[in-house]
């Protein structure tokens, strides 16, 4: 990508700088978020709010129904992503939002897509395109 070009990285520097790594991974996956999002008429945004609360995205569609996605590179870090997204979407409903349709972390380094007890779906990146 132009980013990794621009920043002198390569595949050895981006595993050795997992931080940097998972800001190219989070960007890649809003990149193809929004593809996806925008061919099925709908957009794909950010959130935050004046708190710091935040989604890394979110896409709404036409009819205003809308899901909310964490973006995280290690498996080790789905817990967190769900958490934030069920304490968010709590807090908004809480103010008159919307219940969103989907909450969804994207991961990096899973294998299979499923939806959690608490009702989260972990996608592994992969899948998108599915």
């Amino acid at each position: 990508s132009l980013a990794v070009a621009a920043l002198g990285m390569n595949e050895e520097k981006l595993f050795n700088d997992l931080n940097t790594f998972g800001f190219i991974f989070e960007a890649l996956c809003e990149h193809d978020l929004r593809i996806y999002a925008e061919a099925s008429g709908g957009r794909m945004y950010h959130y935050r709010d004046g708190k710091d609360n935040e989604m890394d995205a979110v896409v709404e569609m036409h009819d205003g129904s809308w899901g909310a996605f964490e973006i995280k590179l290690g498996a080790d870090k789905i817990d967190d992503g769900a958490k934030n997204l069920l304490r968010i979407s709590k807090l908004l409903a809480g103010n008159g939002a919307a219940t969103p349709k989907v909450l969804c972390v994207i991961c990096g380094m899973t294998k299979y897509a499923y939806r959690r007890p608490d009702g989260v779906y972990v996608v592994p990146i992969t899948a998108l395109r599915d």
